[in-house]
């Protein structure tokens, strides 16, 4: 079998999906707003600094998969990344060079174990504009904490989960990986 006949049926299977993560605050975010000129805008606020961590992924073909967690290292990532891998199992993986993406060695090893299948591909440092991740989290932060009081951090939790379980965000990851760099 000739080299590109062989090197095309391992490409077979494979797809390209994005991953990154967000902290999402136990509060409610103030923009601004158009009001009365002899009114006061009043904003219910919890004051919490509780938070959840979203882990998110998508597929170029927009597939989604969304998990919460208490918080981000490298054990939660690792948990993370082996649920993206059962969901896609041969991908090119872009995600952003956190440290427990990067650096860590349980994360480095996984991917070293599983390097036919399973191809991380670290974007540039500070190129939030190559992640389609960011304009998600943007949607849901402005969806989910503009103006918004939960009631409880557990009230909240639970919004955000049901959120990510049902919101299909269709946007074309092509757009953000071909991004344009201006000089």
């Amino acid at each position: 079998m000739d080299t590109i006949q062989q090197q095309k049926e391992e490409e077979e299977g494979f797809t390209v999906v994005s991953t990154d993560e967000s902290f999402f605050f136990y509060d409610s975010l103030v923009r601004k707003v158009w009001i009365r000129e002899d009114e006061r805008p009043v904003v219910k606020i919890t004051g919490s600094h509780q938070e959840s961590v979203l882990f998110g992924a998508t597929s170029l073909e927009g597939k989604q998969l969304f998990r919460q967690y208490n918080w981000f290292d490298e054990n939660t990532f690792l948990d993370y990344l082996k649920q993206i891998h059962r969901k896609f199992p041969k991908c090119y993986l872009f995600l952003d060079k956190a440290k427990p993406h990067y650096r860590s060695k349980k994360v480095l090893e996984y991917f070293d174990k599983y390097k036919k299948d399973l191809i991380p591909i670290y974007q540039p440092t500070a190129s939030p504009e190559f992640m389609v991740l960011e304009e998600i989290w943007h949607i849901a932060k402005n969806y989910l904490l503009v103006r918004q009081y939960y009631s409880s951090f557990t009230d909240f939790k639970n919004r955000l989960c049901k959120y990510f379980r049902t919101k299909r965000f269709n946007l074309d990851m092509r757009n953000y990986l071909l991004a344009k760099i201006d000089n």
